[in-house]
């Protein structure tokens, strides 16, 4: 039987194992650098930044949803902006995904928050077809863009 639940902070350990497994699925595991202190400081503050949904199938742990409100000017609302789901490969199948991004829809509609979205890497086949399947649009007109490392060093150092 699946249940979800809010994670505390003795699922910190957990999380980051999620986040790892998912980091080699992902085929980047070099990447995963987070740690259970920043796990703990971010979701577990008095002013969390991200929110964990834990998944559990027979008191076994399943898979997670790391998920942060994000705003749409257009809207003049928030909406969810699911950072990771994962679901450990013995779990899948069982409808555990399904219900994650359910459980994040009712919570989005409940609170009148206007959108749910997220990002899936352009070779990852069976997560699209899941995610379309499910009702998810994939925006293939928009780029993610990003900077970090030394270019987020210089573009902060830029607006000195």
């Amino acid at each position: 039987m699946l249940t979800l639940r809010p994670a505390v902070p003795a699922d910190a350990p957990l999380i980051l194992q999620y986040i790892r497994e998912l980091a080699d699925y992902e085929r980047e595991p070099e990447a995963a650098v987070a740690t259970e202190a920043d796990i703990l400081r971010h979701a577990f503050s008095g002013h969390p930044l991200v929110h964990v949904t834990m998944a559990e199938w027979d008191g076994q742990a399943a898979g997670f949803a790391l998920w942060f409100l994000n705003f749409s000017t257009w809207e003049g609302k928030p909406g969810i902006y699911l950072e990771d789901l994962f679901v450990r490969p013995a779990f899948r199948g069982r409808g555990i995904g399904k219900a994650l991004l359910q459980h994040l829809a009712s919570l989005a509609v409940k609170e009148g928050w206007t959108r749910f979205v997220w990002q899936v890497l352009d070779w990852n086949t069976p997560a699209i077809e899941f995610y379309e399947a499910h009702g998810a649009k994939v925006m293939r007109p928009w780029l993610t863009c990003r900077v970090e490392g030394e270019a987020l060093r210089q573009l902060a150092g830029a607006a000195d």
